[in-house]
């Protein structure tokens, strides 16, 4: 984890410098504001994962003599297949759409669909056979 968040604090330094440059070189306000916030974003992820290393044991990535083998066994819980997030993201289009044309009474209709669908997508492993009961 440490060196994952080695990782994106280059990367925030890089497009923090890149944006510095950027700005000087073009005075566009808009790839500068893009470049800045990434390096925003890549230093946030940095601070996440430097913060959460302190409090966990080092993990097998870590370590600079490890072998590929220590790293083996389960990683987690992937779901293999699921048809909610196709209705989340017809949602959030209609929320896009509704919002590029100005009509309130869709944003409340694609709101309501993204919540419904965002529920089912978190608790589809909590119904049928896999509920506990």
């Amino acid at each position: 984890m440490r060196t994952t968040g080695r990782l994106f604090g280059l990367i925030a330094v890089f497009f923090a410098l890149i944006a510095v440059i950027y700005w000087f070189l073009a005075k566009e306000p808009a790839g500068t504001a893009a470049l800045v916030f990434t390096g925003a974003l890549g230093f946030l992820v940095a601070f996440y994962l430097l913060f959460t290393a302190k409090r966990v044991e080092p993990l097998p990535e870590d370590d600079e003599e490890g072998d590929i083998a220590e790293g083996a066994g389960v990683q987690g819980f992937y779901s293999p297949h699921s048809w909610w997030p196709l209705p989340v993201a017809l949602g959030a289009a209609t929320i896009a759409l509704a919002l590029a044309f100005v009509m309130w009474w869709l944003i409340v209709v694609g709101v309501v669909l993204t919540m419904v669908s965002a529920a089912g997508l978190v608790f589809e492993y909590y119904r049928g056979e896999f509920s506990r009961q």
